[in-house]
């Protein structure tokens, strides 16, 4: 009797550690998962916001910043949720702030700049800036199109503005190449860069007819072009002239000198 009363008490405190084990191990599972989840929300608040200090390098829309405001938001809401004591309250101040701006957004005129007012930086850095910042905004907005979160009117014109964009970045930065090219006796490379800009261009051009930035880049285009030709020419080495059968005749019977 009692030493079946000892196993079932040592069964019972297996039992136990096992039951203690199982939740403790779920607890730890559970706090991963919350840290976790919280990291991820974190990093879109900071890529998010980050797009966002950036959206003045580049004609950019009402529409498009308020897609990006409310990418914020719904991170701080779940930010909030799964914040402790000590953090929570950051986030709310924030999640306060960003309700105010998004409202005040949604009861503002809608804005859009003309995209022709677009300006490439003339800072190698700037521009690296410009076409990571055209990349991540891009895929934010696909991203928030995808949960529905974006009406898709508004996401076709605004993934267009993205396009037009990072194909006016592309076209300066060929011909930048091609110069650079040109100016390191590179012709053939360069004359590849250029008619490869013009392509761009008349694809743009066929978009926006009346786009003056387009205009000029197509003349500046075919000017570079015809430099290129035009060097390419000049370093040529001239062929020697071929000698022909007559001129050996007439050195053979020409009258011989006396000395």
């Amino acid at each position: 009797m009692a030493f079946t009363l000892v196993l079932l008490l040592i069964g019972a405190l297996l039992l136990l550690v096992i039951g203690i084990n199982v939740i403790q191990q779920q607890k730890e599972r559970v706090e991963a998962e919350r840290r976790t989840e919280l990291a991820r929300q974190r990093a879109i608040l900071d890529e998010t916001e980050e797009v966002l200090s950036n959206t003045g390098m580049f004609p950019c829309s009402s529409q498009i910043v308020l897609v990006l405001y409310k990418r914020i938001q719904d991170a701080a809401r779940i930010a909030v949720t799964l914040s402790k004591a000590n953090q929570k309250s950051d986030y709310e101040r924030r999640l306060t702030d960003l309700d105010a701006l998004i409202t005040n957004l949604q009861n503002s005129p809608q804005q859009t700049p003309a995209i022709e007012s677009f300006r490439l930086p003339d800072n190698d850095r700037q521009v690296l800036v410009l076409v990571q910042t055209l990349k991540k905004l891009k895929a934010i907005l696909r991203a928030e199109h995808n949960k529905g979160k974006v009406d898709p009117t508004v996401f076709s014109t605004e993934e267009g503005r993205i396009d037009s964009l990072q194909l006016r970045i592309n076209v300066e930065s060929m011909l930048s190449r091609a110069r650079a090219a040109s100016y390191m006796k590179q012709y053939g490379s360069s004359r590849q860069m250029v008619t490869k800009a013009l392509g761009t261009l008349h694809t743009i051009k066929a978009q926006t007819p009346n786009d003056p930035f387009i205009a000029r880049k197509v003349d500046e285009a075919k000017q570079l072009l015809d430099e290129i030709m035009g060097a390419q020419k000049m370093a040529q080495p001239s062929a020697p002239k071929p000698k022909s059968d007559e001129d050996d005749i007439d050195v053979l019977f020409q009258p011989k000198k006396k000395w």
